[in-house]
């Protein structure tokens, strides 16, 4: 990638010596590397839409009105409503509504072919909402999904969290031969914090034949292919971002009584290195 910064907008690429300290440490079967090389980075310091330049919108209720595959029960919009950057920070909200047929309305962007990146550190820092049926979501696709589908393409959930357990985050690998309930996956429990009250980094470091997967910098779990059930399909191809707040789906269920409205998922920023 050439050198590109972009001194009017809310985001830059760029080559530079920046220094990443890992405060967390392995034992002798865990891969470590020190990825130094800032190569993305958007704070969002523009009010307005999220830029064009970087992020793309996913409108609806999926290609096939299906929910987007999960039974979620939200429709995506571009409105300022749902998605908005405002005092440094991009907020993805969820309303109770009703919306071309649907009782949610949410709000879903991607990087797919404005930002595709094959291995590095990705992470952003973020404070989640929290309730039942509240599934807020930071993952990666391999770009080939036009040509390969899911799971072949290979998906990367660097953060999921389920809104009745804020507590606990997780992170997973999706693939050909472990994808939905048999996805690899591991969780991550808060002790001191709580995914609604407080901002936390998450993260992973890809790279040849292992994905990290990290919390405020603390390594918490290694997936290398040893652990697929399947074919890894993960030194392939580059991945884009994805930042999305579901409502419903099968991760965890419907909102209930108790599930206040509307609910907002906070990003500080994303940032990824080389």
């Amino acid at each position: 990638m050439n050198k590109y910064i972009k001194n009017s907008s809310r985001y830059f690429f760029l080559f530079g010596a920046f220094s990443l300290l890992l405060s967390c440490s392995a034992d002798e079967k865990q891969t470590v590397t020190t990825l130094n090389q800032l190569v993305l980075q958007d704070d969002f310091e523009i009010d307005g839409a999220p830029d064009s330049a970087l992020w793309n919108y996913d409108i609806g209720k999926g290609p096939g009105g299906d929910g987007w595959g999960n039974n979620e029960l939200q429709y995506y919009t571009d409105r300022p409503e749902n998605i908005v950057v405002e005092n440094g920070m991009l907020k993805i909200t969820a309303i109770q509504e009703l919306y071309m047929g649907s009782g949610f309305t949410s709000a879903r962007i991607t990087t797919k072919g404005k930002f595709e990146q094959q291995y590095g550190r990705f992470e952003a820092r973020m404070k989640l909402p929290s309730g039942k049926g509240l599934w807020p979501a930071f993952w990666m696709l391999g770009n080939n999904i036009d040509t390969s589908s899911w799971p072949q393409c290979g998906e990367i959930d660097i953060m999921e969290n389920r809104g009745s357990q804020p507590l606990t985050v997780s992170g997973a690998l999706h693939g050909p031969g472990y994808s939905g309930g048999t996805a690899i996956t591991k969780s991550y429990s808060f002790t001191n914090s709580r995914v609604d009250t407080d901002f936390h980094i998450y993260g992973v470091e890809w790279g040849p034949n292992y994905v990290n997967f990290y919390i405020d910098n603390v390594l918490y779990n290694q997936i290398t292919p040893e652990d697929a059930t399947g074919e890894w399909v993960f030194n392939s191809n580059p991945f884009y971002m994805l930042l999305n707040l579901a409502v419903g789906g099968n991760f965890d269920g419907s909102p209930n009584s108790n599930t206040a409205f509307p609910q907002q998922m906070l990003i500080d920023y994303v940032r990824v290195y080389q």
